[in-house]
């Protein structure tokens, strides 16, 4: 059985100016999903991407402020016990970068629930 990577089931219907400039996506993997995103770009934008509704309407102050997009992650290459946390709103996507934890505040379609 070979491993897939989800991807939205449409292209989301998100601005050209939401997203900061990218030529390509890059896959990462969240809660042990494989997902592609758009690269240079903030986490928080890139769960936006995957969850459009959900993250656009979320409790989110986008400047770091309110924790409510904390993250533990860690890179390709490392483990679970590397995790560090961090703020999705502050932390540019890395390709084959691993999220092992989610704020209760981050509902991501087809993903947490």
């Amino acid at each position: 059985m070979s491993e897939q990577t989800w991807e939205p089931a449409h292209p989301p219907a998100i601005e050209d100016d939401l997203l900061d400039p990218y030529e390509r996506l890059v896959g990462i993997e969240v809660l042990g999903r494989q997902v592609v995103v758009p690269e240079k770009n903030r986490l928080l934008r890139c769960f936006q991407f995957l969850s459009l509704n959900t993250i656009s309407y979320g409790d989110f102050c986008w400047n770091g402020e309110c924790t409510n997009c904390q993250v533990w992650y860690h890179t390709d290459g490392q483990s679970k016990a590397n995790d560090e946390p961090g703020l999705a709103c502050r932390l540019e996507v890395i390709e084959g970068m691993k999220i092992t934890s989610l704020s209760q505040s981050i509902e991501l379609d087809g993903i947490t629930k």
